[in-house]
């Protein structure tokens, strides 16, 4: 049955393609988004959103404009967020405030006026390093990198005991890791809203999203996904820089099967009260990735590989989907080739202001790179 469906963040770039799905499956869309300049530039709409979203301008943080995007709503899918790990370590009180508070104003607003379902977008950031087992297939948690390890180039992390380790897909029962005060936010947001939804008896359900990529990201925002950025440097004709010697293991997951994830959730009671992966259960390096897109988009410029690290970046982690697939009924259905190939036609005459060594000496000026 056709339900009115309110996306918070709905005009970016995972609202905006959940948007279609939901239209394409005979629902109504609403969005609020506040349209920061960060992600959007200077518009009153994004061009890329559909005509038939009825689209509200405002602050998740906005007491009279939450309540107004709920007016007559049946269902809340909250992606509203800040992103990027590097960028929260120094704008903490922006982050916690539009991430943990804005949350909270939400589901205020939400006990006043129940809806039918709630879905969370949490994130992989909070499993900090994933899982690993040791050589002879025991699982065992990795020690933290210390700053010492990691400059002597040591990227590899090591059990309580020294012993190496495998990354293996990582399951939603892995004890958590929340590295960053962009981990720290997405716990908050994926927790409030599952006690909310305890509490009163919504049937809610927090998603924890891997490396979503695909079109629309905002390719001058230099804190976003690792492949919008890498972009943004090749469109330039510059070297994407990578991190530590680039062989860091992620799940990058399309953008196509992270809405149909959502979609599905929306539907499935069973869903009620879990926190789930969404990935594609795969992995690959960020230096292949780099060379992959390079390759695609024709543009003859290796990764530069750097040697620096992050403070707060792990070194691998992929999903294991093996809840998603029993629970939601989800299966991946878009392949990173095929995925990186539509990225790559989508970028074909497009520009992108480069910010990425500018956020790069801003983290360095503040001891956040080494």
């Amino acid at each position: 049955m056709p339900e009115t469906i309110l996306i918070t963040g709905g005009a970016g770039f995972i609202g905006s393609h959940l948007a279609d799905e939901l239209l394409a499956r005979g629902h109504r869309v609403r969005a609020l988004d506040n349209l920061t300049p960060q992600v959007h530039g200077d518009v009153a709409r994004p061009d890329y959103l559909a005509e038939d979203v009825e689209l509200h301008v405002g602050d998740v943080r906005d007491r009279d404009a939450v309540r107004r995007a709920l007016d007559g709503v049946d269902a809340v899918v909250h992606l509203a967020a800040r992103v990027g790990v590097g960028q929260s370590m120094y704008e903490i009180a922006d982050y916690t405030s539009e991430n943990s508070a804005g949350t909270g104003v939400l589901l205020e607003a939400l006990v006043e006026r129940t809806v039918r379902r709630l879905v969370v977008a949490s994130s992989m950031s909070i499993y900090g390093e994933g899982a690993y087992t040791a050589i002879d297939g025991r699982p065992v948690e990795a020690c933290e990198r210390r700053r010492g390890q990691l400059e002597r180039h040591q990227w590899e992390p090591r059990g309580p005991a020294g012993e190496e380790l495998i990354p293996v897909p990582t399951p939603e029962s892995k004890p958590l890791g929340l590295t960053s005060v962009y981990a720290v936010t997405k716990y908050d947001q994926e927790r409030l809203c599952l006690v909310y939804g305890d509490a009163y008896d919504v049937p809610t359900t927090g998603l924890r999203f891997f490396n979503v990529y695909g079109t629309r990201q905002a390719l001058s925002n230099p804190y976003t996904g690792v492949l919008a950025i890498f972009a943004s440097r090749l469109l330039n004709d510059r070297a994407p820089i990578v991190y530590e010697d680039g062989r860091q293991r992620r799940d990058f997951v399309s953008v196509h099967d992270v809405a149909r994830a959502i979609a599905l959730t929306l539907g499935r009671e069973e869903a009620k009260g879990h926190a789930i992966n969404v990935g594609s259960g795969t992995s690959v390096s960020v230096l292949e990735l780099g060379l992959h897109l390079a390759e695609l988009l024709g543009k003859p410029v290796e990764p530069e590989q750097t040697g620096k690290y992050r403070v707060g970046d792990i070194r691998h982690c992929f999903a294991d989907i093996g809840l998603a697939r029993d629970v939601l009924g989800f299966e991946p259905q878009v392949a990173l080739e095929d995925g990186m190939r539509e990225l790559a036609a989508w970028l074909e005459g497009r520009t992108a202001t480069d910010r990425v060594e500018a956020a790069a000496r801003e983290l360095a000026a503040r001891g956040l790179t080494r």
